[in-house]
């Protein structure tokens, strides 16, 4: 298992025991006599139910990217873009911008194509445009779906 998934899997580790800690945490001031305590008791449960909420969609769409990826890279469809990086390891942005115009280029003739929009995604992430990656990832995602058929 790589160190990129074993830091995911520590990180959910210590999230989870967090909101095991504030959920007890909430339990005990809702005991409270206190109404005011007691309404704080029930605001704090709230945080961890949204808490796991928000791991649970985060760690489905991790593995699902990474099932996606694994596919696309058994067709031989990854990008094999050799694009200069910073000592850091950071992609440098003009190259990366020079390259996503094929990428958008390519999505947009192929609109029904998941491994088009996962190469967008790559493209977008390359750009550091986070919020795009993740939109046009939901579409590769979404577009997979679409096209698997149900057993």
């Amino acid at each position: 298992m790589s160190r990129a998934r074993w830091a995911v899997f520590g990180m959910a580790a210590l999230l989870g025991l967090y909101l095991v800690v504030v959920l007890g945490y909430a339990l005990r001031l809702i005991g409270d006599p206190l109404p005011i305590v007691q309404g704080i008791g029930w605001a704090l449960i709230v945080f961890p139910v949204l808490g796991f909420w928000a791991l649970v969609v985060e760690l489905r769409f991790g593995f699902r990217a990474e099932a996606l990826a694994r596919r696309l890279e058994a067709e031989g469809g990854l990008p094999d873009d050799e694009l200069p990086a910073r000592v850091s390891g950071r992609v440098e942005r003009e190259a990366a911008d020079a390259i996503f115009a094929r990428y958008a280029l390519e999505a947009q003739q192929h609109p029904e194509s998941w491994q088009h929009w996962f190469r967008l995604a790559l493209a977008y992430d390359a750009s550091r445009d986070r919020r795009r990656a993740r939109w046009a990832m939901r579409e590769a995602m979404r577009l997979e779906r679409a096209a698997t058929p149900t057993a």
